[in-house]
């Protein structure tokens, strides 16, 4: 019903944005009747209906499209992202005024219109939402042109050092691999306005429930995670959350914020728990944790116990009598479209 009621909407926006686009190479607008064609929801992992996807340059957005259904408002959000995305710097002044809260990264070019800067705009296109992009040229950049054009990453901090990328300008991949690797922290911080947005990148979480003054576990978290897990970085999605605002999820895994910091794997089906976080800092024992989820060694553990042979990394849930609990971060089933961490939400 839904996707009925959006479909003229959908088209009049397409419509009116073709008279002010009228290059098709400028805005596509597509539809997809995934009963027909399931694979291809499948493979964007698609499970609401409708869904609306945005695409720059054949790569899906992490973020898709959650305003209004009408026409002014999608019409409204294409215009917002044909803008461009990269901030112009009319002295270098400004730089050293840039809001170091955030993650920055400024190139410096000898002229706009150049195969480098072409590709510094294919970048800023896809990851503006993570990283503020900022642009010099001519004579304003020539001071950070010494060895010719260059882009900086300066991360937040007032004192964090900058970073230099090294590689070649022109290498669309190797530049966008860089800028992400800085634009998109390893362990990012989930809340109650992404945690649909993580849920539909499709990885389970690695997730540390910490005190939010707790700064000590959570550097100590960061530190295990990059030095034991760097390599499954495309498999598991490791974030960190406030125990005081998710006490529903903890309460999934028999926890209260006096036990903080936990940490746990949410797998959209069940949740395990890491048994003693004092444990972190033991060679391998996260990494196994992680490989233990991956092999289902955790999802036979949760249902049967421990292996006769072996004991298992994570705690299962003890309370089997009726069915398990639901992941508290996943959505529910598709007719209900309901998340549990937004319940949090509204009871808060």
């Amino acid at each position: 019903r839904f996707s009925q009621m959006l479909h003229p909407i959908f088209e009049e926006a397409s419509n009116v944005i073709k008279e002010e686009y009228p290059d098709k190479n400028q805005v596509v607008f597509a539809r997809v009747d995934c009963d027909q064609h399931s694979d291809i929801a499948q493979r964007y992992r698609i499970s609401k209906y409708p869904t609306l996807k945005l695409f720059r340059n054949g790569m899906m957005m992490k973020r898709e499209y959650r305003g209004q259904r009408s026409v002014t408002a999608i019409a409204d959000y294409i215009r917002q992202q044909k803008s461009n995305p990269i901030r112009e710097v009319q002295d270098l002044e400004e730089i050293t005024s840039l809001d170091r809260s955030r993650r920055n990264i400024v190139g410096y070019f000898e002229q706009k219109d150049s195969d480098n800067y072409r590709t510094f705009e294919r970048v800023a296109n896809i990851l503006h939402d993570d990283c503020v992009f900022l642009s010099a040229f001519g004579a304003i950049s020539k001071a950070e042109r010494f060895s010719g054009d260059n882009v900086i990453y300066k991360p937040p901090g007032e004192n964090a050092p900058d970073m230099v990328y090294l590689g070649s300008l022109t290498n669309f991949d190797l530049i966008y691999a860089w800028t992400q690797d800085k634009c998109v922290p390893l362990v990012r911080e989930i809340t109650f306005e992404n945690g649909e947005e993580l849920t539909e990148e499709g990885l389970p979480f690695l997730i540390l429930f910490h005190m939010k003054d707790d700064l000590e576990s959570l550097e100590k978290f960061q530190q295990e995670v990059a030095r034991q897990l760097i390599s499954e970085k495309g498999t598991i999605n490791f974030l960190h959350a406030d125990c005081d605002k998710f006490r529903h999820p903890l309460l999934h895994i028999q926890k209260t914020p006096a036990d903080c910091p936990v940490i746990a794997i949410d797998s959209f089906r069940h949740m395990y728990v890491f048994p003693d976080f004092s444990d972190l800092s033991v060679p391998g024992k996260l990494k196994q944790f992680v490989l233990d989820l991956h092999s289902g060694k955790l999802h036979r553990e949760f249902h049967h116990g421990p292996d006769p042979t072996d004991v298992a990394p994570g705690q299962p849930i003890q309370d089997l009598a009726s069915s398990p609990p639901e992941s508290s971060f996943q959505k529910l089933a598709p007719s209900e479209h309901r998340y549990t961490l937004l319940r949090e939400k509204d009871e808060l």
